[in-house]
């Protein structure tokens, strides 16, 4: 990598991608390309003389070849994404023009520019759900899946796919487990939990709160992405996890733990309610990452505990950046549109 273009860099984890890229690697140049939706935010990308913020969509087939071509882009890294299930539930069109057509607009672009590079970030959704007793997801296990938001970004991990075989695109995809860490936009839930557990509001838990999920510190994910990016083998893909596996209700009873540690003026567990469980909920998610840790030699360095604790104080420290979103008109739109038909949980 000497040129990266870094697609969605105003996101949570394409923000903390470019961040770690300055600290880490101080001869790579950035430009960093964000539509700025509302989950992009511009404080996000830090100011510095070796990334170029441009403000743009990744369906600007004109203005990503240009990006490329006047910045001399060796390396795409493809975040930009619609992420959100419970979004794509409400309004699926979005996650298609985003995630599909933008996809396909990138990929057109770096084979028109001649990118030596192309890395497309996904998601252990699209495998789909795991019953308790299941295998790990490996890569060659098939796609399933579940959601417009799984489904959009499966579609896109088959465009990439077939621009490496038909085109020789020089590609690599790696599928990722659940992101946490600074700067995750607050309707996600270990945000939203530590949010609403310091404002005194009901931490709501779909369901019984036993669906499992493989969580991964933000910062091993962008570790992962730059062994793929300068290691992986063209037209590989990788599964990236954090090799643990909680239930969501027992990742909310530590962030309460942690915060009972924090602020003892409350006890954080009692504000737990559980709400109507959203449609088609995948029960279980887990990866295996042996292909990542023979081939390239990376593992996860944060374990939970160490992870969530170094998140929640850093929403503590940051509760400005969180407020500034939260006392947005949208976020209250949404927040209220999905919580108030899952148990009158309001914001």
């Amino acid at each position: 990598m000497q040129n990266v273009l870094v697609t969605g860099g105003a996101g949570f984890i394409g923000a903390n991608f470019v961040r770690w890229l300055l600290r880490e690697r101080p001869s790579v140049k950035i430009v960093t390309l964000d539509a700025l939706t509302y989950a992009g935010r511009r404080e996000n990308v830090p100011e510095h003389n070796r990334n170029i913020f441009v403000h743009g969509d990744i369906r600007d087939r004109a203005l990503v070849e240009k990006l490329l071509r006047e910045h001399a882009v060796d390396t795409l890294v493809h975040f930009a994404a619609e992420s959100h299930v419970d979004r794509s539930i409400l309004g699926p069109e979005a996650f298609v023009q985003t995630n599909i057509v933008g996809t396909f607009q990138l990929l057109e672009a770096a084979r028109a520019t001649g990118v030596k590079r192309f890395h497309h970030v996904s998601t252990d959704e699209v495998f789909g759900s795991l019953g308790p007793n299941d295998p790990a997801f490996t890569e060659t296990t098939p796609y399933d899946p579940r959601s417009p938001y799984s489904a959009s970004k499966a579609a896109s991990d088959h465009l990439v796919r077939a621009y490496v075989h038909t085109f020789g695109l020089p590609a690599t995809i790696s599928n990722c487990t659940n992101n946490y860490g600074p700067f995750q936009f607050p309707e996600k839930l270990i945000p939203l939990m530590i949010a609403n557990a310091r404002a005194g509001k009901p931490l709501p838990v779909y369901g019984d709160g036993k669906q499992v999920r493989d969580w991964l510190y933000v910062e091993d994910h962008c570790e992962a992405l730059v062994a793929v990016v300068e290691k992986g083998r063209v037209g590989e893909t990788y599964n990236i996890g954090g090799g643990v596996q909680p239930t969501n209700l027992e990742v909310v009873q530590r962030l309460c733990a942690i915060l009972d540690e924090l602020e003892p003026e409350r006890r954080h567990a009692e504000l737990i309610k559980f709400v109507t469980d959203r449609p088609g909920h995948d029960r279980r998610y887990a990866m295996n990452i042996e292909k990542i840790e023979r081939e390239l030699g990376w593992r996860p360095r944060f374990g939970l505990e160490q992870g969530l604790r170094l998140t929640v104080r850093w929403y503590l420290d940051n509760a400005a950046w969180v407020k500034s979103i939260q006392e947005t008109g949208d976020f209250q739109k949404w927040m209220n549109r999905n919580y108030e038909k899952r148990g009158e949980v309001k914001q």
